[in-house]
């Protein structure tokens, strides 16, 4: 038996990831997903219908996180996130009706991505 203890126990040589940071990759993964699922809608329909899944859900986790009591975002940020929620669901769903493409999702996550980077502008 060797004595790896030392080894498990020593510091990592890259810096644990913020949440934000972490919370910007998911939304860049999901956005990508999109924007690529669209690009194939016409061979790959199953791939499209997947990418607006994931980013509904995405959509449903961040709705569900600011409309809990204890969020510590701002209140008109959270109403303004769980707008965009219910805006996502309706267009998402208009996607699938072959009605609306789906730019302005990929729009919304983008801003949502320069949000978490600081980099929002004005509101």
């Amino acid at each position: 038996m060797t004595y790896q203890a030392p080894i498990a126990y020593t510091q990592r040589e890259t810096p644990a990831r913020s949440l934000r940071a972490i919370e910007y990759d998911l939304v860049a993964q999901v956005t990508q997903r999109l924007r690529s699922a669209w690009a194939n809608r016409s061979t790959d329909y199953p791939g499209l219908v997947s990418a607006l899944i994931d980013n509904q859900q995405l959509w449903s986790t961040l709705a569900a996180d600011v409309a809990t009591p204890g969020n510590g975002l701002p209140d008109t940020l959270r109403a303004r996130l769980f707008h965009l929620y219910e805006f996502t669901a309706r267009h998402s769903r208009a996607v699938l009706d072959d009605k609306a493409s789906v730019d302005v999702l990929t729009d919304i996550n983008t801003a949502i991505m320069r949000g978490l980077r600081g980099e929002g502008g004005p509101a």
